[in-house]
């Protein structure tokens, strides 16, 4: 056998023996109880929380129902570098939004594909891992607008619980956490990082820790990766606890309806394998189905808009504004040429050496997400930051950038000019990465709705995206930031320029005149993308805040026995990527529903902070 056979088999030899060592995890639960303490609906982000945090109550019996099926389906899941792999997949629900009037213009039929995790660990098993907490100035905004108790002082010590940090140079900040479930690790991934840092300290911004005291300036990524995999919240808090004998989980369980009786849950029904079931809920049902299905299940239910539910035949238990109040961060891409070949590439990222060290030893290129830069830009910093910027460094062949571009749902014929444009570039030896400007605090709002009152039916999902006129400046201004990144030192060191998206392949864009502010209006009007962060559809507020759905308590109100406990109860959507914050919600939750305090000791050092 020659040397190529030899390596080849060496890599084979090393696959087999990581897949067949893998622990065999814990099987699904087949047969159920008649009923529960508590049924969660949904294992995603909150929903492998809650189920951790509740069932230590050995008193307590548990129950989870997860639509999907388990994450150990597909491989790809646990590796860093292949999350954009995720999306359309067998664990995404594969829904788009409905056709927007003043966004995502060069999208197919002018909607945006919107992922959501259908599987165990939810949609923290299609994110790119980003660990990012939000602004202080966020929590205590929802504070001041009457959801008392989620100040960022009373919040703080949830977060720290969660986390295990394994970034050396925080290990004694007083903002992070060890021993938590929650594993946070370093997401530097390639050389350019010490460009984007150089090229941000030159623009005047300060190199923090946006999980630290301020998050204003350019922060090295914090990524969700234990030993170089994902650590999504099935494999951090679900799975260590699967053994549990008050803990059940029942999979590829589709949630039909909350049972109600006299305005109080008192079970749930759902489909699975085929076959319908009914349990009750001795003490709460609880909502964890995410900002998208979190209010469809509860319009089901006969709990939302009262106009709405009659119009899809659906008794009315209480009219509330489920599914208002829509948020989303929203993006462009900016590319930029490097030509130093930091870059990771097809071939370094498939090369032999690449593999083995991943295989092996859970380390290299594929260990990261190589989205490994983000900051965060305010002109007030009494505010939370309208922007944040990520710095994605991989390079793509033409066949990888035609999938990437069809998940976001780009036309063909977009996605083929494309394909060319970066063949040129390679032909070049001129890689490509991407700089994203993203919108933190939209003022436009959307809705979740029915389409009918079928449980299957998928949502109507109307994000409004840049309806209101102030979006669209902040994300101009946002995009003017990052050019001035081209017109740095450290950028031209690697032959980057402010010019360089210029050239990108926009032909709806190319009559108007380059670089004006028109000219950018609408490469952002038909080049608008998800960030994946649906918040607010189930709004916290006051008993009598007439926009909230759940109080302080994430109580449903009006209706007993009854919480939401995911992102979609967000008061507003924070300041940076939601994952995190959503695992804070449920931590807190946890302790609301448990009546206990069991951030006391952390909560004694960091009320100072």
């Amino acid at each position: 056998m020659g040397s190529k056979g030899t390596i080849i088999a060496l890599i084979l030899g090393v696959t087999v023996v990581y897949y067949t060592n893998r622990k065999t995890p814990t099987m699904e639960l087949i047969s159920l109880n008649s009923s529960y303490d508590y049924i969660i609906l949904g294992a995603g982000s909150a929903g492998c929380v809650l189920a951790n945090r509740l069932s230590e109550d050995p008193g307590s019996s548990v129950l989870v129902l997860e639509a999907g099926g388990s994450e150990d389906e597909n491989e790809n899941i646990s590796v860093p570098i292949a999350s954009g792999l995720l999306q359309s997949s067998k664990q995404d629900w594969n829904f788009k939004s409905e056709p927007q009037k003043k966004a995502c213009l060069a999208m197919r039929n002018k909607q945006s594909s919107w992922p959501r995790g259908r599987v165990l660990g939810g949609t923290s098993n299609l994110n790119f891992m980003q660990y990012v907490r939000g602004s202080r100035h966020d929590y205590d905004g929802w504070a001041r607008e009457g959801c008392k108790g989620w100040s960022y002082k009373d919040v703080l010590p949830y977060f720290i619980k969660s986390e295990d940090i394994q970034i050396p140079e925080l290990h004694n900040s007083e903002y992070h956490g060890k021993g938590g479930y929650l594993s946070v690790s370093d997401g530097t991934a390639t050389q350019l990082s010490t460009v984007y840092s150089k090229a941000m300290e030159e623009l005047g911004y300060r190199i923090t820790d946006c999980n630290g005291k301020s998050q204003i300036g350019y922060c090295p990524s914090q990524e969700t990766t234990k030993n170089g995999e994902r650590w999504s919240t099935v494999k951090a808090f679900l799975r260590p606890v699967m053994g549990r004998q008050n803990l059940h989980v029942s999979i590829n369980s589709h949630v039909t309806k909350i049972l109600m009786k006299d305005k109080k849950a008192v079970g749930v029904s759902f489909v699975r394998d085929n076959r319908k079931y009914v349990i009750m809920a001795n003490k709460e049902v609880i909502v964890s189905a995410g900002s998208v299905q979190s209010p469809q299940i509860l319009m089901l239910s006969g709990i939302g808009p009262k106009e709405h539910l009659k119009s899809m035949g659906i008794p009315v238990v209480t009219d509330l504004p489920v599914g208002d109040n829509l948020q989303d961060h929203i993006m462009t891409f900016l590319d930029f040429h490097d030509n130093t070949s930091s870059m990771a590439t097809e071939a370094k990222l498939l090369s032999p050496i690449t593999l083995i060290k991943y295989f092996a030893f859970k380390s290299g290129m594929l260990s990261k997400t190589h989205l490994e830069g983000t900051a965060f830009f305010a002109e007030d910093k009494s505010l939370p930051p309208p922007l944040q910027f990520h710095f994605f460094s991989l390079a793509t062949d033409p066949a990888q950038v035609d999938m990437f571009l069809d998940n976001l749902n780009i036309d063909k014929k977009l996605r083929d000019g494309k394909k060319k444009e970066l063949k040129r570039n390679l032909e070049g030896n001129r890689g490509t990465f991407f700089a994203l400007p993203i919108l933190l605090h939209p003022r436009s709002r959307g809705t979740i709705r029915l389409q009918s009152d079928d449980p299957f039916d998928p949502p109507i999902i109307d994000p409004n995206y840049l309806d209101h006129p102030d979006d669209i400046k902040t994300l101009l201004k946002g995009v003017r930031e990052i050019l001035r990144l081209g017109d740095t030192a450290a950028f031209k060191s690697i032959g980057a320029s402010s010019k360089d998206p210029l050239e990108s392949y926009t032909p709806q864009c190319d009559e108007i005149k380059p670089d004006s502010d028109e000219y950018w209006i609408c490469r952002i009007r038909h080049f608008t993308y998800t960030v994946y962060h649906p918040t607010s559809t189930c709004r916290m507020g006051a008993k009598d805040d007439k926009t909230a759905v759940v109080d302080p308590e994430l109580r449903v109100r009006g209706v007993q026995n009854l919480r939401v406990v995911d992102a979609s109860v967000m008061r507003n959507v924070p300041s940076g990527n939601t994952n995190a914050p959503t695992i804070m919600i449920a931590e807190k939750a946890a302790d609301i529903i448990r009546n206990i305090n069991s951030v006391k000791f952390i909560r004694e050092r960091t009320d100072k902070l």
